[in-house]
């Protein structure tokens, strides 16, 4: 019987579901590095399994199909008939499932640091049987030593200690009923089914799921499957590498359809107002212009995760100045205005411009943006 997971939902209710399934031993607060971005583009769903964070944790044994079922209990309790899915480990063994057995719910798929099997079985069933005697903090120390490289836990101790913390916290029960449902875990002859676009990401240096015989298993496996390896990354890559899958997450999720991502943000940055007299104007002459720019300016490129969009609007103000396309610049004053920029930070950019465009430049911009900012003060 699947059972009512705890859950966080953030980004714009229109946009396209993302769910987010985390490791073993971690709950949803694992993809924290990863929300912000995500929630730029996509209605993200973060979960905890059954058994861990604050979800129901039920006397075992699980099987992935029950924690996968828990899943589709989630999504039809949110009202999600289709979404996309990215997981990392076990959740990526989740998504493994989801996208064999319930194509039709499944969009676009991510399968972080994880493998279609997980053998032997008995290192599996040793440690549950370890954690139902001794605690959860008995595998602590060995489960958070294969998340991240040396050099990252020589530069980040009190992240790695909090993640060990809530390794240590996670509910005996559960942790033990999921390791057994990983000790039987092996779907390698059933993933030449599945349809979703697949990315699946590997670190380098993951000694519990190296790229080779985990990662590159499934990319060769699932037809049309990306394979991408992150250097300097163990095993929770997501934290380690946060940036880089990032980026990769976006690129992929948005793939499907770059016109529509692209719109979302547009009307986010612009606004309504604007993008919809856009729209009116559009004739069957300057349409492909339109769709060019909704498509790459703000679906490849304004998308990126890489650069937050105050800085981007900054960018922009310095680009516009310089090249002087005046017609251009209120417009991109008031979308740094939505951006968050202040009307005191918005002239440190033009005294900038000053120094690297030119004085009368500046000026020039100086003036527009002052009457821009008078009409909404």
């Amino acid at each position: 019987m699947s059972v009512e997971l705890h859950h966080t939902v953030s980004g714009p209710e229109d946009a396209p579901a993302l769910l987010l399934g985390p490791s073993l031993g971690a709950a949803s607060d694992m993809w924290q590095p990863q929300v912000e971005a995500l929630s730029a583009h996509f209605r993200v769903i973060c979960f905890d399994t059954r058994g861990h964070g604050d979800s129901p944790v039920p006397d075992g044994p699980y099987s992935i199909a029950e924690l996968a079922g828990d899943v589709l209990r989630l999504m039809d309790d949110l009202g999600v008939r289709r979404a996309h899915y990215a997981g990392l480990s076990l959740g990526g063994m989740i998504g493994q499932w989801l996208a064999v057995h319930a194509p039709e719910r499944i969009d676009r798929l991510a399968l972080l640091a994880t493998s279609p099997r997980m053998a032997p079985a008995q290192n599996w069933l040793d440690r549950a049987k370890l954690v139902r005697s001794e605690g959860t903090s008995a595998v602590a120390d060995g489960v958070v030593d294969r998340w991240f490289t040396p050099g990252f836990v020589q530069e980040h101790p009190d992240q790695v200690q909090d993640r060990r913390d809530r390794v240590a916290a996670t509910a005996p029960e559960g942790y033990a009923s999921v390791a057994e449902a990983i000790a039987e875990w092996d779907i390698v002859a059933e993933l030449p089914r599945v349809e979703a676009p697949t990315l699946v990401i590997a670190g380098a240096d993951d000694p519990a799921t190296p790229p080779e015989g985990h990662g590159s298993t499934i990319a060769e496996q699932i037809p049309g499957a990306r394979l991408a390896v992150l250097d300097q990354a163990a095993h929770l890559l997501s934290w380690e590498q946060a940036e880089r899958v990032n980026t990769l997450l976006v690129e992929h999720f948005t793939a499907g359809d770059r016109h529509a991502a692209g719109m979302r943000v547009r009307r986010s940055v612009l606004g309504d107002t604007h993008v919809d007299r856009a729209e009116e104007r559009k004739t069957p002459f300057s349409e492909p212009f339109q769709d060019l720019i909704t498509r790459y300016a703000w679906g490849e490129i304004w998308t990126r995760p890489g650069l937050d969009r105050r800085t981007r609007s900054c960018m922009v103000l310095t680009a516009l100045t310089a090249h002087g396309h005046w017609n251009e610049l209120g417009m991109h004053v008031r979308a740094a205005r939505r951006n968050g920029l202040s009307a005191d930070e918005i002239g440190e950019v033009f005294l900038q411009a000053a120094i690297y465009c030119g004085v009368p430049a500046a000026n020039k911009a100086f003036a527009i943006a002052q009457e821009v900012l008078a009409e909404e003060a």
